[in-house]
């Protein structure tokens, strides 16, 4: 079972399960998620904001994994579905017997900071915003039925439309380049990140060893590299002066989407995720430095287009 089947993760999950033959059920919410492949498959329709549509979905189910989220929206909105959604659909997959639930959350749970090599139980949870408190509380019903929980930090690929237009939009502010910029990122294509919930998902238990992984890349990427797969990417021409992160906040002070961007890369977000590859059996994929924008340039343009 696979919610958020038609979102930006879940889409993806749901190509990683036909590609490995597993049979699916895909839960969408308005849009009918396309079909991922060839193999046995059924669409389910229900709402995480109505309780009542989550009965009986998870019905022969031996797999929940959960990729359904709502992100931005008044804290109401996220309140709704992401904590009391989940602790609904959770419930029903304990009722219905589902073996393992695996949860889709972020390291946005973390709060603002600089980390370095973190392990999830040397951090605490400082969610800020509305909507990482609200998935928070979704971790906790999780968690509290003996499921698993994932938090990536940085997730790039096709249906992004978080991450590479937001530093897109923080390079176009920017007074100058950020060649210099060192600070360490964790970052993750939803091509690995869908292999990682799959792998966690079908997992012998004897292989899983934590009920919270962190899913990025083993290696951090420093933040100047990652702006330049960005550049790139988007076609922007190198400014001729470099900027500091310091005199880039200044500089940003009235612009909040791109302050916002500006928090994501200016400090350490490095979360020691060699547990999730270690425990999956999974070869981690290449150099991180081998940030692979440009063979997404196209779909990232025609989204910038539009």
């Amino acid at each position: 079972m696979i919610t958020g089947a038609a979102g930006f993760v879940g889409r993806h999950v749901a190509a990683e399960a036909a590609r490995r033959g597993t049979a699916m059920r895909l839960l969408s919410h308005r849009r009918s998620p396309p079909r991922p492949g060839p193999g046995p498959m059924r669409s389910v329709q229900a709402d995480l904001a109505d309780p009542d549509s989550l009965r009986g979905v998870c019905d022969g189910a031996d797999v929940l994994l959960h990729c359904a989220s709502q992100i931005g929206g008044t804290p109401e909105a996220n309140h709704i579905v992401n904590a009391r959604g989940t602790a609904a659909l959770v419930a029903d997959a304990q009722r219905a017997g589902v073996s393992r639930v695996v949860y889709l959350s972020t390291a946005a749970v973390y709060g603002r900071g600089t980390f370095r090599s973190a392990r999830p139980g040397e951090l605490g949870r400082r969610p800020q915003s509305s909507t990482s408190r609200s998935r928070a509380e979704a971790e906790d019903s999780v968690l509290a039925a003996g499921g698993i929980v994932l938090r990536p930090y940085l997730v790039y690929g096709r249906g992004d439309k978080w991450v590479v237009p937001g530093l897109t939009r923080l390079l176009r502010a920017l007074p100058g380049r950020a060649t210099s910029w060192n600070a360490r990122l964790s970052v993750i294509s939803v091509d690995e990140l869908a292999a990682l919930l799959v792998a966690v998902g079908l997992a012998p238990d004897e292989r899983l060893s934590a009920s919270v992984y962190h899913a990025a890349h083993p290696a951090p990427v420093p933040a100047s590299e990652l702006l330049r797969a960005v550049a790139d990417c988007a076609g922007l021409s190198p400014a001729r002066r470099e900027v500091t992160p310091e005199e880039a906040r200044a500089h940003l002070r009235e612009d909040r989407d791109a302050s916002y961007a500006l928090d994501m890369v200016a400090t350490d977000h490095w979360f020691d995720s060699t547990q999730i590859w270690t425990d999956v059996g999974r070869a981690a994929p290449g150099p991180a430095r081998d940030v692979d924008f440009p063979r997404m340039r196209e779909w990232y343009a025609d989204q910038s287009a539009a």
